[in-house]
């Protein structure tokens, strides 16, 4: 197998990641009647409901993208901010970081694996140490802007306690039975402000207001069919 390699950002300091397994967490919000809720809408508009909630979904490790740029066909396409955790060489080396879940809207009423494989997923580049933020995990929140027109509009913007706690990401990794090591996982997004948006271009924060610290990342959404 070779390894993906992620460089990432840690308290100015330059880690180099060498990644082996990614994946993404579907259905992960912490009120389940609410995920329900969601998924009933989601299969009005053709989206199959998953097998099991939470879900899983492997990832291409080289999907990873930290170059500012996607490229994608069609007109149905869109992030969403996620938490994006990172397993070191040893499980106890735990990075947390935000990535985007950007995803074929038209590909997911299909197959959401299918959906899931062929878009990059960027992911910024600075990462917090998980021991530096754990403490005050369900403070830290997550935003994205979609641009449209040329023009940023809000898309997402909630605290990540509206997402399955650290420990309950960990236990369902478990129970998959997932080597966590040199591994980066999407592990879940909060709710859209106003629906889905398909913009040019993304931008995401994970914002942690106890530490008054900011981790950002934006990319521009390279429509190939209309070149």
């Amino acid at each position: 197998m070779t390894s993906t390699l992620l460089p990432i950002q840690v308290n100015n300091e330059e880690i180099q990641l060498m990644i082996d397994h990614c994946y993404a967490i579907g259905y992960a919000g912490r009120d389940k009647e609410k995920t329900m809720e969601h998924i009933i809408e989601l299969e009005d508009i053709g989206v199959p409901r998953p097998a099991e909630i939470p879900a899983l979904y492997p990832v291409r490790k080289n999907s990873l993208s930290q170059t500012g740029e996607i490229e994608i066909l069609g007109n149905e396409s869109s992030g969403e901010a996620e938490i994006v955790i990172i397993f070191g060489n040893s499980e106890d080396e735990v990075y947390i970081t935000v990535g985007s879940d950007h995803t074929d809207r038209g590909l997911e009423t299909v197959d959401i694996n299918k959906s899931k494989q062929i878009c990059d997923k960027p992911i910024a580049h600075k990462a917090w140490r998980l021991a530096d933020v754990i403490g005050h995990w369900d403070e830290l929140i997550l935003l994205s802007q979609v641009k449209m027109d040329g023009k940023w509009e809000d898309y997402q913007r909630a605290k990540i306690s509206s997402i399955i706690p650290y420990i309950e990401i960990i236990s369902f990794l478990d129970k998959k039975k997932l080597p966590k090591q040199n591994s980066v996982v999407f592990s879940g997004t909060v709710p859209l402000l106003n629906g889905f948006i398909y913009g040019s271009g993304f931008k995401m924060s994970f914002i942690d207001e106890v530490r008054n610290d900011e981790i950002h990342a934006e990319y521009t959404i390279i429509r190939l069919d209309m070149e």
